[in-house]
């Protein structure tokens, strides 16, 4: 057995603890279905053929859950992916330059995900931020206030966080700037 086939045994392995929570209720396929993402980091047919025998659920209906909602992803993702917001706010305030940046620096289309694996790039009508506009998300971290000179830095934090070694990019300066801090008590 090969490292990959490794790597996938322990991903099916982790599946089966989430099954195993979860069992064969129905009600619960969403949350297993993100879960089970979050493992693969995305729903190929053979993870949703698992998962239907498994929960007792035809194939058919598990593909349809996939399929209907856009949180889900058949294809692999990047290790970062960037959303765009494209609402109204962020799109009177230059998102869509900024959204041409990302795609034309990365070399990539709309929701396609670079060769390296690192970014995938997609838009989105509104992620509720429309006092940052123009904004945007890289996986959890919020980036506002951005413009297109804004494009090449994020790509080089995320390439210089990965070549560092290390999982996101919240230790680098700038990273998350705009998110709230954590309460820390009463």
């Amino acid at each position: 057995m090969d490292l990959k086939d490794n790597e996938i045994k322990k991903k099916f392995n982790k599946l089966d603890e989430i099954l195993a929570i979860y069992g064969k209720d129905h009600e619960q396929l969403i949350r297993v279905l993100q879960k089970a993402q979050d493992v693969f980091g995305y729903l190929p047919e053979e993870v949703q053929a698992y998962i239907s025998h498994k929960m007792g659920i035809p194939v058919s209906a598990v593909n349809g859950v996939v399929t209907f909602y856009s949180l889900f992803s058949t294809e692999p993702k990047g290790k970062y992916n960037v959303n765009v917001c494209l609402g109204t706010a962020c799109y009177v305030q230059g998102a869509q330059k900024i959204y041409e940046g990302f795609k034309e620096q990365l070399g990539i289309k709309d929701g396609d995900t670079t060769e390296d694996m690192l970014f995938t790039v997609r838009s989105s009508r509104c992620i509720g931020a429309c006092g940052l506009a123009p904004v945007l998300t890289v996986n959890e971290d919020v980036h506002g206030k951005l413009s297109t000179k804004d494009v090449a830095k994020l790509i080089s934090r995320y390439k210089k966080n990965e070549t560092a070694g290390e999982d996101n990019g919240k230790d680098l300066p700038g990273v998350g700037d705009y998110q709230e801090p954590t309460p820390t008590g009463p």
